[in-house]
């Protein structure tokens, strides 16, 4: 059995936050590694939990959204996600952002997987859940910032997205990847 690696964390030597706004927390940090080397500036980005879900409906179609994301100028097929407000449970977050994004939710659920987005310089968790038999049970109710569109693809069509690199997001292909290397 493989175990986790030695801890070896390192000394915050001084902290101080450079931005804090919604979607911009950015602290700069001089820290000292476990070798004795000082690095000067080191940035961390902080961010709320993220939920995902891979949404099966009783059909066996997977619901999947597809939105503009303008860090890259581009409109891509996604899982549905979102943040996980303070003290909110995560499963909770996940079963609202379904509902708001795409109007299904229902169906049986379990946390699927989690992951760092860049455990570099991120400090948050996204955690998928899988949610099988779900059905559309309401209307979008999205946020005025969000235009997002509704697609109920097969799983060929999943899996052909993922091949020809069409979800391009990392935090959703990776579960995506996941879950047909266990449903083959």
């Amino acid at each position: 059995m493989v175990k986790n690696p030695e801890h070896r964390a390192w000394q915050v030597l001084s902290s101080e936050y450079l931005g804090n706004q919604p979607w911009f927390t950015v602290r700069k940090e001089r820290v000292q590694l476990p070798t004795g080397v000082v690095v000067p500036e080191w940035y961390i980005f902080e961010f709320p939990r993220w939920v995902q879900v891979i949404a099966i409906t009783k059909d066996e179609k997977f619901v999947m959204i597809s939105q503009y994301r303008h860090g890259l100028g581009a409109t891509n097929y996604e899982l549905v996600a979102g943040v996980c407000e303070e003290n909110e449970d995560i499963e909770q977050a996940a079963r609202r952002e379904l509902l708001e994004e795409s109007g299904y939710g229902g169906g049986e659920w379990r946390e699927f997987m989690h992951a760092c987005p860049n455990p570099t310089n991120h400090n948050n968790i996204a955690y998928t859940f899988l949610a099988v038999g779900v059905e559309q049970v309401s209307e979008q109710n999205t946020e005025p910032s969000e235009d997002i569109d509704v697609h109920l693809l097969s799983r060929e069509e999943v899996r052909y997205l993922l091949d020809n690199n069409m979800i391009i997001h990392g935090l959703h292909s990776a579960p995506l990847w996941r879950w047909f290397a266990e449903n083959r």
